[in-house]
């Protein structure tokens, strides 16, 4: 059974992660999208652009994530 020092630490992490979601999540809406993608030039369905931050279609964006690995 966790004693008061591990109940209290991971109350402290789990606040922390809340805390680090909750300000990305802000800064990825606060973002503004471009309405056609940098890489093809076709425009950013609406729906994708509510996000915030969008800069690639959903091809392009896809294409670019599997690049990177």
């Amino acid at each position: 059974m966790p004693d008061l020092f591990d109940q209290a630490s991971q109350l402290e992490q789990r606040e922390r992660d809340s805390v680090l979601a909750a300000q990305r999540n802000r800064s990825q809406h606060q973002k503004t999208s471009r309405g056609s993608c940098r890489d093809c030039d076709e425009p950013i369905p609406a729906e994708r652009r509510k996000f915030g931050g969008v800069t690639r279609c959903i091809e392009c964006q896809e294409f670019f994530e599997k690049k990177g690995r």
